[in-house]
């Protein structure tokens, strides 16, 4: 068997010396023909591996190259040297992968992250983008094992979908058509999707939760984790093409049990990253504290990286109104003085990203759960509240980033459901799988929507959505 090896991670911390072990990984440094810092991606330090002057022939030393693939066995030995408690004494030393230093992007230096996006392909191998990750993985895991526990159903919803979830338009269409104009049409001129794959149009799913749905009314509580993809033209920090969501669906919920099963969710979720990975994350606090060093005095976060995720698992979210943060923000100085690039004027406007902001990191300082929004910039699923104005939508904002879960109480009346899709130009026929939830036995249900990203972006403190998710897409890149 080959891999009889002992992951870093484990040596390290381990309090035995003078034992036997192997270890593989990638070289970060070869100092003075005789320290090797050594790493394998468990964890961001290094271990130590000492060669005997004169023990191993010239050739097999300067293959040992930054970014070269090597296997070592020996002894593990308490270390004499400062920064680890132990060290490998290397007998034996294999090549497995060869690297030209000279060609290695990734030189032992600092990266900027710009750069870094350019060869995303190689950016795992660098302290930053390996705590970012293994921190995705932890809180991927996290997710799994609260709705687990809770006894939600994991439910795989369909990549590709006839229908639009959040009636946007902002669709990838998914076809085996020809695209070089032969493609068959209609007496209109319009493709015959009727000879396409499927028979009919089709796109990327932009969300599960009409599929998601439709498992609620039969298992009570369900969740989909998965790839969501929106061809919105947008190059900011915020935004993705290909992107993963979590939308559970409860039967049985109103808005404040909907409100209840996020806040306990995000909390959750956040504290097991803090427990099982704190190490990465005190890497990633004082990365984010040294870029902030960059900025104005005025544009710095008041707490620290972990501070902040302390304050969210240890503190209620505070929940207002859509009407009561309107008045809140059309009555602030930073309105008044004309700060923010769109002014608050008046109710049912769709607040934007600095609106949100403003609300959690200057006014209340923590987050906020928003509700009770304006039927009006709503999807046609959401439940009509009794005042015919608003719709029973809770919005979850965070620091730094804004709006981090979308969700709702879903309307259960067929009526009211049938005449909300009519104002919004929606075929009933299309959906009429969908209205089947509401004519056989209809419940109150609700559900909302996680971004993981964007979940990831605000636990790691990084400021770009495309350095937490491993090889992002967006407009006019799908490398990789």
């Amino acid at each position: 068997m080959f891999n009889k090896r002992t992951k870093i991670k484990e040596l390290l911390q381990s309090a035995k010396t003078d034992i036997p072990c192997t270890v593989m990984g990638w070289v970060r440094t070869f100092r003075n023909n005789q320290f090797i810092a050594l790493n394998d991606g468990s964890t961001n330090n290094n271990i130590q591996v000492v060669v005997a002057l004169g023990a191993f022939p010239d050739e097999t030393l300067k293959r040992i190259t930054t970014g070269a693939c090597i296997k070592a066995s020996g002894t593990l030995i308490a270390s004499v040297g400062k920064g680890q408690t132990v060290e490998l004494k290397a007998d034996e030393i294999e090549i497995l992968g060869d690297s030209d230093a000279e060609k290695f992007p990734l030189q032992p230096k600092k990266h900027s992250l710009e750069f870094l996006r350019e060869i995303a392909h190689l950016r795992f191998r660098t302290n930053t983008f390996g705590a970012v990750f293994r921190v995705r993985h932890a809180l991927a895991f996290a997710i799994h094992e609260f709705f687990n526990r809770k006894g939600f159903v994991y439910l795989h919803t369909p990549i590709i979908t006839a229908s639009d979830a959040e009636g946007a338009g902002e669709m990838f269409k998914v076809t085996t058509l020809p695209l070089d104009g032969t493609a068959p049409k209609n007496e209109d001129g319009s493709i015959n999707f009727k000879e396409d794959f499927f028979g009919r149009s089709t796109n990327l799913t932009v969300s599960g939760q009409l599929e998601g749905e439709l498992a609620a009314m039969a298992f009570s509580d369900i969740y989909t984790f998965g790839p969501t993809f929106r061809a919105e033209n947008s190059n900011t920090a915020r935004h993705l093409a290909e992107f993963w969501m979590i939308e559970p669906e409860m039967a049985f919920y109103d808005l404040e049990d909907n409100m209840n099963l996020a806040e306990e969710f995000i909390r959750h979720i956040i504290k097991y990253a803090l427990t099982h990975n704190r190490e990465d994350l005190e890497f990633l606090a004082q990365r984010l504290e040294e870029e902030e060093k960059q900025k104005p005095q005025q544009d710095r976060s008041e707490m620290g990286l972990i501070e902040k995720l302390e304050f969210v698992v240890n503190n209620d979210f505070e929940r207002v109104t859509y009407t009561e943060a309107i008045e809140i923000l059309r009555e602030s100085n930073h309105n008044k003085k004309k700060k923010f690039q769109y002014l608050i004027e008046g109710w049912g406007i769709d607040l934007q990203s600095e609106h949100e902001r403003y609300l959690v990191e200057k006014h209340f300082k923590k987050p906020v759960i928003l509700s009770n929004y304006p039927k009006e910039i709503k999807a046609f699923y959401m439940r009509q509240n009794d005042d015919g104005k608003t719709v029973a939508a809770m919005d979850i904002l965070a620091p730094g980033i804004g709006e981090i879960v979308g969700g709702s109480q879903r309307e259960e009346r067929l009526d009211k459901l049938m005449e909300r899709m009519n104002e919004m130009h929606i075929p009933a026929e299309e959906l009429d799988w969908y209205l089947d939830t509401r004519r056989f036995g209809a419940c109150k249900h609700a559900g909302f929507g996680l971004g993981f990203e964007r979940l990831v972006l605000f636990v790691t403190g990084m400021t770009n959505i495309r350095d937490v998710i491993p090889f992002p897409r967006f407009p006019k890149s799908a490398s990789f």
